[in-house]
């Protein structure tokens, strides 16, 4: 529908062809229809307007004919003519396909263009040359080693979830490989490069952990996994951290119940850390407030018996006094069944979860 009450026709192969119905309101006298016909064949084009009456309800009839016939070539050349619809029809002048039949670069000279990059400093460019090795010639020899050098080279641009990606595709693609631990270990460090700090979420720490543990299960005689055992215990430490800011404000707040379930979590998963200690010394504190001293007594006795030397043991060693009480182990207790096992060594603590 055009502007005033014109109806276009969509236009055929052979004929562009429009039809133009003055509304009411514009001719409501000499009811007339307008026709511009745009006829086009192989050989010549003709322009035609025809003018016919169309029959209107007698109450639209008042102005004169000679307006329709304005409105109508006014509308027409508007259009912009024939030349303009020829153009709107996909038929009248088809296209032909032309495929590009650039050449890809061959695999070879990506990696080496890559490598030539990654030496001079340009770990993105790099990245890139390796990755249009995958999208090229993703079956050619040089796939495996692009995909491994895509990860590294976006690792080394801090470009986390790039490598994240290509280190977990070349896992999955090269489960076998020699260099599959060193994807894992990629892996675990880019998960491990965004830990924050413990005041925020920690889904990061927690997958860099689940990483670092898959490095030690399934490569245990890799290189890596001396620096993957101590980036976990960094990396537990920081989960330990963030319960015990939890507890710790529960315990502000007297939610005795919710502070107990934080320090408990501290002292059953993350024995290694050094935030047991003030964990067992807060068990303390929060049984003596809730009036259950057997548990109160339990954590002072397993705390000294396994940090004597602990500031955090002479604070429970002190509340427990302050009430007339000494430390003594309930060997039932969870807390006792959770240090079961548990020993200090010269390169750290090594625990024995049995609860």
């Amino acid at each position: 529908m055009l502007p005033g009450g014109w109806i276009a026709r969509r236009p055929t192969r052979r004929s562009v062809a429009i039809r133009f119905l003055v509304s009411a309101s514009d001719c409501p006298e000499s009811g007339l229809h307008f026709s511009v016909r745009c006829l086009r064949d192989d050989r010549k084009r003709t322009d035609d307007v025809s003018v016919t009456r169309q029959s209107l309800p007698a109450i639209h009839r008042g102005l004169s004919q000679r307006k329709g016939i304005a409105l109508a070539l006014g509308a027409a050349l508007l259009l912009g003519g024939c030349d303009t619809l020829s153009s709107l029809n996909p038929f009248d002048k088809p296209e032909v396909y032309k495929p590009d039949l650039t050449p890809p670069t061959p695999a070879d000279k990506l990696y080496n263009e890559g490598l030539a990059r990654l030496q001079n400093g340009d770990s993105e460019g790099a990245s890139k040359k390796f990755e249009d090795i995958d999208k090229s010639a993703p079956f050619s020899p040089y796939a495996r080693k692009g995909l491994l050098m895509s990860a590294y080279t976006n690792f080394q641009a801090s470009k986390w979830e790039e490598a994240i990606t290509a280190s977990k595709r070349f896992i999955a693609q090269n489960p076998a490989s020699p260099d599959a631990a060193y994807a894992q270990y990629i892996l675990a460090m880019s998960y491990y490069n965004q830990i924050p700090d413990a005041t925020r979420d920690q889904e990061r720490t927690a997958q860099a952990i689940q990483a670092l543990e898959q490095l030690v299960a399934n490569y245990p005689k890799s290189e890596y996994v001396i620096d993957a055992k101590e980036k976990l215990l960094v990396a537990r430490d920081q989960l330990a951290g963030k319960e015990m800011n939890v507890g710790r404000y529960y315990l502000e707040k007297r939610n005795y119940t919710g502070a107990v379930n934080r320090f408990r979590e501290v002292i059953i998963k993350y024995q290694t850390t050094r935030h047991v200690e003030e964990a067992l010394m807060r068990l303390t504190e929060v049984y003596m407030a809730m009036g259950i001293t057997n548990e109160a007594q339990t954590a002072a006795a397993v705390l000294g018996h396994n940090f004597p030397d602990s500031p955090w043991y002479k604070d429970s060693y002190a509340l427990l006094q302050s009430g007339g009480l000494e430390p003594r182990e309930d060997r039932g207790s969870y807390i006792s069944r959770a240090f079961q096992g548990f020993s200090r060594t010269v390169g750290g603590l090594v625990g024995i979860n049995r609860f």
